[in-house]
């Protein structure tokens, strides 16, 4: 224990438990906060009643500073600096009437000449080893010269908000004051949200100064050639990045500065629903001495977990050292990417398995962040139903979604990047008729990508989305690249393409604005007008 004192906070606690080893967390967690030491040597944990992050509950504080920059809507939706100090007094106050409070400090961001610093206070020891694991850790020698943060994250996820806060509408409020360098947590302990929390703050400041995030992983070659995969969830962002012929730089938040390729984060934070060693080996190995469960299952008698009970939620994560993989890439920092992939889960069933993208067009489909729900994965969903999310991740922006997508844009033509748009999801129909694209052939796809053999592919253009499609794939089943003929109708195939486009061109109209000439021209060929 460090005899520092918080008082520059307003936290007067005598007992402060500041950088702890991850032994002396979990034994504060076994004998302070119910957790429970798993047969592989994990630990295991409980966030209580939030068992995800509650993004309609995020505000951002309104500044003169700031106020131009800011993308405001329902993604960052405003409060007042009086509110956001209300709120900051009620975690400090909460704070000091527990019995210990636990401190870490690390940084966000592996390139020295982009890297934030950041201070954690927070209750519980979880949480404390959470982001211990999650940002990047200091050395002893970086700790002594540490000095004042960037940002503190005031976590009191176990006391609620006040709803009668002005902008604070209901028992949890996430806030960020980006002048202040501020971050409070009301009414939540999903620990997920100090995580996604230091990404939005990442997202702000380093477009600010002219360094492209990203939630994206990233892999790199023994050539030293990089990868960027981008997509939602259930497109295949983690199965294909974690590849083990190439190094892993990181599995979910990356930045593209001047020298290249960073990951902002220390750690992993998995998601381990149906978790096992044969399917995903790497993510079931990182699960030892030093990892958090966080609302797992495990047997009583034997300590073993179930990862297949989804009792609490199916939401169950494992958060790890990046070092805890195998194959990762230390320090987590590459090259300029040499080919950057965006993955989607078409459920329509006519997107092609690959495409080369012009810039304009990563453009386009970089800000609609395309995939598709499928029958059955939510109440009330009966067929295929399209999702667009902005940059692949527009609950963490900050700035309006062009501005990403134009430094992108900016980057791929210096660097000479190349972009794909890589479709998952369904071949030969739509869900429930065709059939889910095989691993092989999409694994083949992505070897193609790397080798460069792909780029040097006869392409053919989609006359519905103006996609550059290859004709031609090694190891791949040729017949699959070119959707129209994998549909015993044609007729069908052009009813549900053109359906699809026209869910695009909704989607992109809310942006069309602010969007330049040439990315409007980007997207499907077809309109309803046509």
């Amino acid at each position: 224990m460090s005899a520092v004192t918080l008082e520059k906070y307003g936290i007067q606690v005598s007992n402060i438990v500041c950088n702890a080893a991850p032994a002396e967390l979990y034994e504060h967690a076994v004998l302070y906060d119910q957790g429970a030491i798993t047969a592989s040597g994990a630990i295991a944990t409980r966030s209580g009643e939030k068992t995800g992050r509650s993004p309609k509950d995020k505000r951002v504080v309104e500044d003169p500073a700031s106020v131009g920059d800011v993308w405001w809507g329902p993604v960052n939706e405003k409060i007042s600096r009086e509110s956001f100090n209300t709120n900051k007094e009620i975690a400090v106050k909460y704070l000091n009437t527990c019995d210990r409070v636990y401190v870490f400090d690390g940084f966000a961001g592996w390139a020295p000449e982009s890297q934030i610093k950041v201070r954690v206070i927070c209750s519980r020891p979880y949480h404390a080893l959470f982001m211990n694991n999650m940002l990047i850790r200091p050395t002893s020698e970086q700790l002594e010269s540490f000095g004042e943060p960037d940002y503190v994250i005031y976590n009191a996820g176990s006391q609620d908000a006040d709803p009668a806060v002005p902008e604070v509408t209901g028992k949890t409020s996430i806030c960020l004051d980006f002048e202040q360098g501020e971050f409070v947590i009301l009414g939540s302990q999903y620990a997920g949200e100090m995580k996604k929390g230091v990404f939005t703050i990442m997202n702000y400041l380093m477009p600010k100064n002219g360094v492209l995030s990203m939630h994206c992983s990233a892999n790199e070659g023994d050539s030293k050639d990089v990868a960027l995969f981008f997509g939602l969830s259930g497109t295949g962002k983690t199965t294909l990045s974690a590849d083990q012929s190439r190094h892993l730089i990181g599995d979910d938040e990356h930045c593209w500065n001047e020298n290249g390729v960073f990951n902002i984060e220390g750690g992993c934070y998995a998601k381990c629903i149906d978790l096992s060693a044969d399917k995903e080996p790497e993510i079931y190995g990182a699960i030892r001495f030093g990892t958090i469960l966080e609302n797992t299952v495990q047997s009583e008698v034997t300590r073993e977990v179930d990862y297949t009970d989804c009792t609490l939620t199916e939401n169950t994560r494992a958060a790890y050292p990046i070092e805890y993989i195998p194959n990762v890439k230390l320090p987590c920092v590459g090259g300029h990417p040499k080919n950057i992939i965006f993955l989607t889960c078409d459920a329509f069933g006519v997107l092609p398995p690959v495409s080369k993208l012009t810039p304009e067009q990563a453009m386009y489909h970089f800000i609609s962040g395309y995939t598709a729900k499928v029958a059955g994965t939510e109440m009330g969903v009966t067929e295929p139903e399209a999702t667009f999310s902005a940059c692949f991740g527009a609950a963490f922006l900050v700035w309006h979604p062009t501005k990403y997508a134009e430094m992108l844009a900016e980057k791929m033509r210096t660097h000479h990047a190349q972009a794909w748009l890589v479709n998952t999801g369904w071949t030969g129909g739509a869900y429930g008729v065709g059939n889910r694209m095989s691993l092989k052939n999409t694994r083949a796809i992505i070897d193609a990508i790397h080798s460069g053999d792909l780029a040097a592919s006869e392409t053919v253009e989609d006359e519905i989305f103006g996609l550059s499609t290859p004709i031609s794939c090694p190891n791949c089943n040729d017949e699959v690249l070119i959707p129209r003929n994998c549909w015993e109708s044609t007729e069908e195939y052009e009813e549900t393409a053109r359906k699809l486009a026209d869910l695009f061109n909704e989607n992109f109209a809310k942006y069309a604005e602010v969007a330049s000439e040439d990315i409007r021209g980007a997207g499907p060929k077809y309109t309803a007008s046509t």
